[in-house]
């Protein structure tokens, strides 16, 4: 029987930023380490780019774990602005509430936020999963392109604003629709795929059934000489 390595331990206030982005980005495969203090910094756990395993005990400031690729990061705490930006692939979990532009521009991977996101979550989405447990704030999905947004609470004004191909799916209440996003039917193959999404985020006691899904209507996608687009 494999016996899994006690988690290396990382304190950010003795270490510094710099040397401790250092440290993670120079981690093994399949290394597990844990980051304490973190006092809410900035740019925690950047720029990883291997199958890592790294525990925040504690609150992250703007751009934790951006630009994470393979890794699989969990914050404990609270994230500021941009958590997991421009993700390639990996997995990166949040214990409490997301600020502004969650996952903007990720492309791959998973993101999980516990708790409730702010404005502009999953805005340019480029093929990344985001599921919220609670709510998320205004202009979230602006111009998503493509991936999936799984909110399991409310939406603010304006989701889905200029949406491509970003498959949007809300439980509570919606406030308002932005630019060329509508309801659209919630199908077998759609409940299907939600099922999994969720189950994957740690939510699969939800039922798909109960949330309803949005997307394009596809009436931006040409440009039109009169005005209408």
């Amino acid at each position: 029987m494999i016996e899994t390595l006690p988690a290396a331990e990382l304190d950010v206030s003795r270490t510094g930023l710099r040397e401790l982005n250092r440290r993670l980005q120079s981690a093994a495969p399949g290394e597990r380490l844990l980051v304490t203090h973190p006092g809410g910094r900035h740019n925690l756990a950047a720029g990883l780019d291997a199958a890592v395993e790294v525990e925040i005990d504690g609150h992250a400031g703007y751009y934790a774990a951006g630009m994470n690729q393979a890794a699989t990061v969990r914050i404990a705490g609270n994230v500021a602005t941009g958590v997991a930006e421009n993700m390639m692939s990996g997995r990166v979990e949040v214990g409490g509430d997301a600020g502004q532009s969650a996952a903007a521009s990720a492309r791959g991977g998973l993101l999980v936020v516990a708790g409730a996101a702010a404005a502009r979550c999953a805005i340019s989405l480029k093929g990344a999963d985001v599921v919220v447990g609670g709510s998320v704030g205004h202009a979230s999905a602006f111009m998503a392109q493509t991936g999936r947004l799984v909110v399991c609470g409310d939406a603010g004004e304006g989701l889905g604003d200029s949406i491509y191909e970003t498959r949007v799916y809300v439980r509570g209440q919606v406030s308002g629709l932005g630019a060329d996003c509508v309801v659209k039917d919630l199908r077998a193959e759609h409940a299907v795929e939600l099922g999994a999404v969720l189950a994957e985020a740690g939510f699969g006691d939800l039922d798909p059934h109960d949330f309803r899904r949005y997307g394009s209507a596809r009436s931006l996608y040409h440009f039109q000489p009169d005005g209408r687009g």
